[in-house]
């Protein structure tokens, strides 16, 4: 249940920049912004202030939200406060709005992340079950305590095979309450293939630098850059990884897996969900900006053609092609999420 509402938090804040980068820079470019919604429908709650153009609504899909401009889909070219009606750069502005807020979002959080800092630590990967770890009441991202890297740990646990022995672990949950725990086991003489003695298997998750705030800044927004550029490229190797041999090549996680990944960032500490919240971000930014129909891209693409052209797409061809681009997508996540589930669950 904690990792749903912190995914739903984490997808809610993102998808809610982004689009609050739309509804900016449309306000800005001197569009009329119909409406302005957190989540999505069937709405909840609205509220249009005095004298204002714009619909405010709270909806009942809590998954970031929406900005519905006047003339967006190119039925209105009247109008001066329509979005058709404006100039090339004006549109194009307010199209690309929304990844550029992901990136100046991730450059926060990652500001956030170098002020913050995080000690090295060792934590638990994987727990063989009916394993002496297992039965002594250890579970996954428990914080190992007194060993100073994995050999050590690993060394300790050899070294006492046949015999009980104690650690001491800290466990946080969601980040809030943490708690130190000391347990009792035997590491075994003879274990199962692959096990190991204890039945665990360790990561160590390296130091973060501590950074006063002028720094963390500057750092947060060189991290957002490198990011994006280093997504940028891996999203670039997975297409042509695709194209030549008909697979990713790499692991793809959906919805179901994203939740799960902000539940165990989470589980490690906030500055860990912080920094999962970037990258998200980041790889958000990435995807929309691939010229591809009902993407921010594909919009992009849709208006550069425009101005080579020097007129618009009919509007049934962009219509169409945004049609199918957005079933694509629809049945890309559905094939997605079911591998997910299937994973994961």
């Amino acid at each position: 249940m904690i990792t749903a509402i912190i995914f739903i938090i984490v997808l809610s804040v993102i998808v809610f920049v982004h689009e609050l980068g739309h509804f900016v820079m449309a306000k800005r470019a001197g569009m009329k912004v119909e409406e302005f919604g957190f989540g999505f429908p069937p709405r909840l709650w609205g509220y249009k202030p005095k004298n204002s153009e714009t619909t405010y609504t709270i909806n009942a899909i809590p998954f970031g939200g929406f900005v519905k401009i006047q003339g967006e889909d190119g039925d209105d070219r009247v109008d001066q406060k329509s979005f058709s009606t404006k100039s090339f750069w004006r549109r194009a502005s307010v199209i690309l709005a929304g990844v550029v807020m992901n990136v100046i979002l991730a450059a926060v959080l990652l500001a956030i992340v170098n002020m913050r800092g995080a000690d090295s630590k060792i934590v638990i990967r994987e727990i063989a079950p009916k394993s002496p770890a297992s039965e002594a009441g250890m579970k996954k991202y428990d914080e190992l305590l007194g060993f100073e890297n994995i050999n050590v740990a690993q060394k300790f646990i050899a070294d006492h095979k046949g015999q009980s022995i104690s650690i001491s672990v800290r466990r946080t949950k969601f980040f809030i309450k943490k708690e130190v725990l000391t347990l009792t086991m035997t590491p075994r003489t003879n274990p199962p293939p692959g096990e190991g003695a204890v039945g665990i298997s360790f990561a160590e998750l390296e130091k973060i630098q501590k950074y006063p705030w002028h720094q963390a800044l500057w750092r947060g927004a060189v991290d957002a850059v490198k990011g994006t550029w280093a997504m940028a490229a891996g999203f670039a190797g997975l297409l042509k990884h695709l194209f030549t041999t008909g697979k990713a090549g790499v692991e793809i996680a959906g919805p179901v897996g994203i939740a799960i990944f902000a539940g165990e960032a989470a589980r490690l500490g906030l500055v860990y969900l912080i920094q999962f919240m970037a990258i998200i971000s980041l790889n958000l930014a990435v995807i929309n900006v691939v010229p591809f129909p009902a993407l921010d891209g594909g919009r992009f693409l849709f208006l550069i053609i425009e101005k080579i052209k020097g007129s618009p797409l009919p509007r049934r061809v962009e219509n169409g092609f945004n049609a199918v681009g957005f079933v694509l997508l629809l049945l890309l996540m559905f094939f997605i999420t079911a591998k997910d589930v299937l994973k994961f669950l």
